[in-house]
């Protein structure tokens, strides 16, 4: 009997943020998976352990969850007045597929320092000391991010004192800013696909519900936490160990999915899982946060749990806050009204791990709503690098 061999492949496994992932440069990857298709595809799925009937990703690098099963590509930029191009990967954890469909916020605040480091960026452009500014495509929702990454003596500067909820340790600061994060291109031709900022949806079987959907930073809709029998205080284990609740996110989800024209049958929807996210809103509320943190009533704006992958986050997508952040800033949105309502320029939400602070900046043109960037901060950390083995027979 003969068996394949393994190969190896140049990585890094990086946290960005909330979330994990394994960054490749696109010229390390095997001739046949530098092509967007079905070889890179299976490459990366078996580079993070999927499909895996256990939901464990015991045989790769993958750490079970929405925010462990992560890949990432980056190459010098094709575009104009860019320094590195970036392509996110969310891989499933049980069904054989990766969804290239939208941006992951979190590990957006890595790809600068992976850029910095891998000589992606030009060295004329690098300081000794202070901030890099490195610009960067995203090339899932074809928009430009800015990351400001922190330099000491010519290298990336990892550690710090910014302290993020939802990591355990301390790092240093990556303000990240999403330029024009809206999907102008959306059905209904604006950041709102229906071209209204609040809408009913009609969920058979299981309820109408009032909902703000959105196509900013990643395409989200946004409910009412009453509506849905919550106070906003959960955590993970009240929604992810309710299998009826997670179906029914999941069937609220597709439906949201059709009305905003990300999919023309609600069959499409398991295809599809990384968008849109599905997110519930509450007033702000004193609770216990999932390390044992109080967060009082008065350290936020508003309370935001949110679904990825089908199981509620243990923190915020960034993406997520980004879309948070900007229906905060439109008036008459749902997030708008239950964080008080008015003009803002920036948001701060408390989600299962404590509280985050987004900004964005809306203008109202021609009767159309902008939003000409959402800013946050993040950290990042090169947590090993070398190379990751697979079987040959993936690229077959």
């Amino acid at each position: 009997m003969s068996f394949a061999a393994q190969i190896k492949i140049p990585a890094t496994y990086m946290r960005g943020g909330t979330s994990k992932g394994v960054f490749f440069k696109l010229d390390d990857l095997p001739a046949a998976a530098q092509q967007a298709g079905r070889i890179r595809d299976q490459l990366l799925l078996r580079v993070i352990g999927s499909p895996d009937p256990y939901g464990k990703q015991i045989d790769g690098m993958g750490g079970a969850s929405s925010s462990t099963s992560k890949t990432v590509i980056l190459t010098k930029s094709q575009q104009e007045n860019h320094d590195v191009d970036y392509l996110f990967g969310q891989v499933s954890i049980d069904r054989p597929f990766v969804d290239w469909s939208g941006n992951c916020g979190n590990l957006t605040a890595a790809v600068g320092a992976f850029a910095i480091s891998n000589g992606l960026v030009d060295p004329a452009r690098i300081p000794e000391n202070g901030l890099c500014t490195v610009r960067i495509w995203q090339a899932n929702i074809q928009k430009t991010i800015i990351a400001h990454v922190p330099m000491q003596n010519g290298q990336v500067q990892e550690l710090g004192d910014f302290e993020l909820d939802g990591v355990t340790f301390p790092a240093a600061e990556v303000q990240i800013e999403f330029l024009d994060p809206a999907d102008d291109d959306a059905e209904g031709g604006s950041m709102f696909p229906t071209g209204n900022l609040t809408d009913t949806l009609e969920v058979p079987n299981i309820g109408s519900f009032e909902v703000t959907m959105i196509n900013a930073g990643i395409p989200t809709v946004f409910l009412k936490a009453e509506d849905l029998g919550y106070n906003g205080t959960e955590l993970q284990d009240h929604i992810n160990n309710d299998a009826a609740a997670l179906v029914k996110f999941e069937t609220i989800r597709a439906y949201a999915a059709q009305q905003m024209g990300l999919i023309q049958d609600i069959s499409e929807a398991v295809t599809r899982q990384h968008t849109p996210k599905i997110a519930f809103v509450a007033p702000p509320k004193t609770y216990t946060s999932s390390s044992g943190k109080e967060v009082t009533e008065t350290d936020s704006d508003i309370l935001v749990r949110a679904l990825s992958m089908g199981k509620l986050h243990h923190a915020m997508m960034g993406t997520a806050a980004v879309a948070i952040g900007t229906a905060a800033a439109i008036p008459g949105t749902l997030v708008n009204r239950v964080a008080g309502g008015g003009e803002r320029e920036s948001v701060r939400f408390g989600h299962p791990s404590g509280t985050l602070r987004v900004g964005a900046q809306a203008v109202q043109e021609n009767g159309e709503w902008k939003v000409k960037k959402a800013i946050m901060s993040r950290s990042a950390r090169v947590l090993m690098e070398g190379w990751v083995r697979v079987p040959e027979d993936v690229l077959s």
